[in-house]
């Protein structure tokens, strides 16, 4: 379908989006961890000064839905409202999500789009009607194969299982409506071969192609047994598969049939970050489906792995679903943001403990970065009166310094923005924390202090302008991943009536020495990273 406008296009935006969450129940840490990864990856882009679109939102039909709000004595409007407004927006509010939009699948924005998309792959004869019986679980809204399902035990014993919720599944027959899924096998192949970044990481993208090479099946996308869902246009009596309905959010919340300008300088996504157990639906249903239609395909689609809780996937059906304010609480919304990308390589599964991120945040947030700046700012106070000193013979020391904010920034730059290796990026800068600190342990100022000679006090000077300006560097970089702490920085650095605001620092600039001019104002403000309370 041709949409409407006729603006000529600007530049393309660097269009990042998370998976829309299904809002069968409040948000836990596995939401949150992929948000907060998007959220840092588009600060990132922005900071680069590039134009920009994050895009999150819920999935808000289907059987799962209808199902919960029945259990509530809800409708399923009320409900997905209810969880919207009180649950989903205000926790990405308290985490500082910077998304450009959030769509809702119940708007008519969307279900509008969803028709005419679906519409125009049946008047293009991608869509014919037949009949199914299958294992359907209705967690993951999918008909599960034979070979997939686990043999129950216990309570379930003699039953089937889904293999990812370890429920039992339901016989479905039904007569749908279905998508010739099965031609587009040799195409979707032939794409992952000449583009092998599409999926990531390697390890999953091996997983789609074993997967597509076995022979793909046609798809239902249609159900004929419930009416939550968004009406097929040329049969009422069947609402639009979910997955279908909900893949489709990527085109138009940004402009597909509705704003041609919009549309052509957002689509197609650049990244797609999505959990891995529905990264089939991102690498294999929806390239098809755009295939299809003559629509381009993203660029790429990241799977993250699971956050693990004592071996188990986190999951609210397990009970291993653990609040974000719970932590947030206790550690701080910025460390709660630095901690999971930190600590756990994006694209595997990683463990998540209480000790674990006392531990480095105590380590890496309190003592290396914290303390670092609380030194720089107090004995600034102490020998220059709180004025940044002028520098005086910049040596050896000096330019290893300048050299190592020059390789942090390069390697930063290349791990998260271009990789997705949020762990490596963040890392890099907190490398060069600990060269700054260990800069400060070997040149000593408090000792330098001592001397009142001209040539010491000039030494003095050149020391504490290098750790006051590498500061200024590290707030930079670590503004996309904590831009609470960063500000404080930017704010006791006095940085800004000289450089301007934070968010307007180019990361190019991030490791151009010099930056900060001597003579702003240092003060010494509250601890960036409290001292932790004991818990109980």
């Amino acid at each position: 379908m041709a949409a409407t406008g006729s603006e000529q296009a600007g530049p393309k935006a660097y269009y990042v989006s998370t998976p829309i969450y299904y809002v069968n129940d409040a948000p836990h840490l596995g939401h949150a961890y992929t948000t907060v990864a998007g959220d840092v990856l588009t600060r990132w882009h922005r900071q680069r000064g590039e134009k920009v679109w994050y895009l999150t939102g819920t999935d808000e039909h289907g059987q799962k839905i209808m199902r919960t709000a029945e259990a509530n004595g809800v409708s399923p409007q009320e409900w997905c409202d209810r969880l919207v407004e009180e649950s989903w927006k205000p926790l990405w509010e308290h985490l500082k999500i910077a998304n450009d939009d959030f769509i809702r699948t119940t708007e008519k924005r969307h279900t509008d789009r969803v028709r005419e998309f679906v519409q125009d792959l049946y008047d293009r004869g991608e869509i014919y009607q037949g009949g199914y019986e299958g294992p359907y679980c209705v967690p993951c809204e999918e008909y599960k194969t034979y070979g997939e399902l686990l043999d129950g035990e216990g309570e379930y014993e003699g039953l089937q299982l889904c293999p990812i919720h370890k429920k039992p599944v339901e016989m479905l027959k039904e007569e749908n409506y279905f998508f010739k899924l099965s031609a587009y096998g040799e195409r979707l192949l032939a794409h992952y071969e000449a583009h092998p970044e599409f999926i990531q990481p390697e390890s999953a993208r091996n997983e789609v192609v074993q997967f597509v090479r076995q022979g793909l099946e046609d798809l239902s996308i249609s159900r004929s047994t419930f009416d939550w869902g968004v009406k097929i246009p040329w049969d009422d009596k069947h609402v639009i598969y979910v997955w279908i309905d909900a893949l489709l959010n990527y085109a138009t919340a940004v402009g597909y049939g509705s704003d041609q300008k919009k549309f052509e300088e957002t689509f197609p996504a650049d990244v797609h970050l999505v959990g891995k157990d529905i990264l089939r639906f991102h690498a294999v249903i929806w390239p098809a489906m755009l295939m299809a239609n003559g629509l381009p395909l993203p660029r790429r689609i990241a799977a993250n792995g699971w956050l693990m809780v004592g071996g188990e996937k986190m999951s609210k059906s397990n009970l291993t679903g653990i609040s974000p304010h719970e932590l947030t609480d206790h550690f701080g919304v910025d460390a709660y943001r630095w901690y999971f990308l930190r600590a756990i390589a994006f694209g595997q599964d990683g463990s998540f403990s209480w000790e674990d991120f006392s531990a480095r945040y105590t380590s890496e947030l309190a003592n290396d970065y914290g303390n670092l700046a609380s030194r720089v700012a107090a004995m600034v106070g102490k020998y220059f009166d709180g004025t940044l000193p002028e520098p005086a013979a910049h040596g050896e020391a000096e330019q290893a310094i300048a050299d190592g904010l020059a390789t942090a920034v390069r390697e930063a730059d290349e791990k998260l923005g271009e990789h997705l290796d949020f762990a490596g990026g963040i890392a890099a800068v907190f490398d060069f924390i600990k060269q700054v600190n260990g800069y400060l342990t070997e040149q000593a100022p408090w000792k330098v202090a001592k001397d009142t000679s001209a040539e010491a006090q000039e030494r003095l000077a050149t020391i504490l302008y290098t750790a006051a300006e590498s500061l200024r560097a590290c707030a930079v970089l670590l503004n996309p991943v904590m831009p609470e702490s960063s500000a404080k920085l930017w704010e006791s650095l006095g940085a800004e009536p000289a450089l301007g605001a934070l968010a307007d620092q180019p990361l190019a600039d991030a490791g151009r020495w010099g930056r900060l001019p001597a003579g702003t104002k240092v003060t010494k403000g509250a601890a960036l990273f409290p001292r932790l309370e004991e818990t109980k």
